[in-house]
């Protein structure tokens, strides 16, 4: 059995099961990549409810794991040299689909594919997004200056018209499906939790709005966006 007692997070948030993954996490769009990958990889994980509120994500336990105060986190008992503490939801998602060969393309070049449209979504499709629903959901709405709110719906739109074009006769982004569609999609599907649809024209998208439908039927997306995870 894996001795996971070297990393701090584990007396608050305990392993039952130390010899699989311990996730660290929280249904958000950033939240469910991990959870959906695992699914997909048929990873043995144990989830763990990290609330996005200051006594979680900004507590020593969990800053002990990810100093960036942010979900999700991950510990592998099974790493390449001995347990290994993760974060970052895009280097989790390499890791697990290097650790197990799949979703991350066949060769040299099918790779550099993946990691493109992954560090797409990850550098401007979720960091966009996430302004958007901040400026139209959240507290940004009550500010009058209509400026950063323009400036967020401008952005959202041409990143969608960039994938739309990028869908046009192919069922998923890098080709076959792969890490790259976990981490993208997730964040097409927060527009409707925002309220934005209407604002970013995604009726105009169709592609789009096929590709959303197409991810959310495969069952371990529909197991990873619903995991019974335990809180501390």
């Amino acid at each position: 059995m894996s001795d996971l007692t070297r990393f701090p997070i584990t007396a608050r948030w305990p392993a039952e099961d130390p010899g699989v993954i311990q996730l660290y996490s929280f249904p958000t769009p950033n939240g469910v990549k991990v959870s959906i990958a695992l699914e997909e990889l048929g990873l043995a994980y144990e989830p763990h409810l990290v609330t996005l509120s200051d006594t979680d994500v900004k507590s020593p336990a969990f800053l002990s794991l990810n100093p960036n105060n942010k979900i999700p986190a991950i510990i592998d008992p099974d790493g390449p040299e001995g347990p290994l503490g993760l974060f970052e939801s895009g280097a989790i998602l390499l890791y697990l689909a290097e650790k197990t060969g799949k979703l991350a393309g066949r060769n040299a070049a099918e790779k550099a594919v993946v990691t493109q449209w992954l560090m797409f979504q990850m550098g401007g499709l979720g960091p966009m997004l996430g302004q958007l629903g901040f400026f139209v959901k959240f507290a940004g709405a009550a500010i009058e200056d209509p400026r950063p709110r323009d400036r967020y719906v401008s952005e959202a739109r041409r990143l969608l018209a960039v994938l739309e074009g990028a869908l046009e006769g192919r069922d998923w982004i890098a080709g076959e499906y792969s890490i790259a569609d976990i981490a993208i999609v997730p964040w097409l599907r927060a527009l409707d939790f925002y309220g934005a649809r209407e604002l970013v024209g995604w009726a105009d998208h169709p592609n789009l709005v096929a590709y959303l439908d197409r991810f959310l039927a495969r069952p371990a997306v529909q197991k990873g966006l619903n995991i019974p995870a335990r809180p501390a």
